[in-house]
């Protein structure tokens, strides 16, 4: 899987609304302690990676994860990564939240729920999905498909990207974890997109970046078929 740009996609990392148990939303809410420590460790394993680009969605608390994580970076902002507008229910403690009447359907049909005053969340996952798809095949076009590239966004944001991967309805994306600054890594090829990280958060990232390019030139279909049998996994770096 050579031929196809790497979407990396960071969460993250922890922030005093999720320490508390309370939902930020699009508030400003900033990284804790603990959440600066997170981005510092997963800047360490970023290290080295060579990234076309990064993205990242306008809220502090990905932007402060960056500035730890990859000083050196220039990120780009994207609104279509911004975090799920919550509405109401935005600074509102999740305990609480767990007796309104909209929280089942939250859990259960995810796909149907709309947030007062707020978003609905397949208008969220439609826009995230629409923008890594739009930014990878930009890069792949720029760059080469050896890219390798990260956006820098939000929980449920994340999990929606992934569940489209897989190519999941949205009521199945509450199965899905990502948690403060996890690694999640996706392929996108012309037939099918490939999950090859998920919830990472202690891996080795190296075996990320794919290889040089062989001469002998890969077919589309080549490049979008999975290995039978489960592959030989990454080369040994």
């Amino acid at each position: 899987m050579g031929r196809v740009a790497t979407l990396l996609l960071l969460r993250h990392g922890r922030t005093t609304a999720n320490a508390d148990g309370g939902l930020a939303g699009r508030q400003p809410v900033e990284l804790d302690d603990t959440g600066r420590a997170q981005a510092a460790a997963v800047g360490e394993r970023l290290r080295g990676l060579p990234l076309a680009a990064v993205v990242t969605s306008p809220l502090i608390r990905c932007r402060q994860t960056l500035e730890l994580a990859l000083p050196q970076a220039v990120p780009i902002v994207e609104d279509g990564l911004i975090e799920c507008g919550y509405g109401a229910w935005e600074g509102q403690p999740l305990r609480k939240l767990a007796k309104e009447p909209l929280w089942p359907v939250v859990q259960q049909h995810p796909s149907a729920a709309v947030f007062p005053d707020g978003e609905a969340m397949a208008a969220m996952a439609a826009r995230a999905v629409a923008a890594v798809r739009s930014w990878d095949a930009r890069l792949t076009a720029e760059h080469g498909p050896e890219a390798v590239w990260l956006a820098c966004s939000h929980g449920d944001v994340i999990k929606a990207i992934v569940a489209d991967a897989l190519g999941v309805h949205l009521d199945l994306f509450q199965r899905i974890v990502a948690d403060p600054a996890s690694v999640t890594a996706i392929r996108y090829t012309p037939l099918r997109p490939f999950l090859i990280r998920l919830n990472d958060t202690g891996g080795d990232l190296s075996g990320l970046v794919p290889p040089p390019r062989r001469k002998r030139r890969r077919t589309a279909r080549a490049e979008s078929d999975a290995a039978v049998g489960g592959g030989a996994g990454a080369a040994p770096r």
